[in-house]
């Protein structure tokens, strides 16, 4: 009844992301920004889960916002689609990891949560996207 797709045909998940990642920082990168890190990741605990931001970018030529930014891709946007495959698991996960990131600098910038929704051909860039709750209190 389901057609199981081969690795051949697909690749595998990472090497899907890894592809989408590309994707998106390349199509970033035409907008004017520039690439900080790509994959920072940060372990939280031995039993808790850390976090992780596909890629940090800043837009020097406007404001020097620095841009936390999570690349999410499908083959449609059937069942809602990239943007909506973002959890608040993984919000918090990437909230987590942007506030290590912001410990490590000398000052703490305007920073902005983003999302790259890939759907199939399609990229959309979710400026401003979901930000830091109030219940967090300090992140950075």
């Amino acid at each position: 009844m389901f057609k199981k797709l081969s690795t051949e045909t697909t690749g595998t998940t990472k090497a899907r992301g890894d592809a989408a990642e590309q994707r998106a920082l390349d199509y970033l990168k035409r907008q004017g920004l520039r690439l900080v890190a790509r994959n920072y990741r940060v372990a939280r605990g031995p039993h808790a889960r850390g976090g992780e931001v596909d890629l940090i970018m800043r837009d020097r030529d406007r404001d020097g916002t620095l841009l936390f930014i999570e690349v999410r891709a499908r083959d449609s946007d059937a069942h809602g689609g990239a943007a909506a495959s973002v959890t608040l698991a993984k919000r918090r996960r990437v909230i987590f990891a942007a506030g290590c990131y912001v410990r490590t600098l000398m000052e703490v910038p305007t920073c902005r949560f983003d999302v790259i929704a890939i759907d199939g051909d399609r990229i959309e860039w979710l400026k401003g996207a979901f930000d830091v709750p109030e219940d967090e209190g300090r992140w950075a």
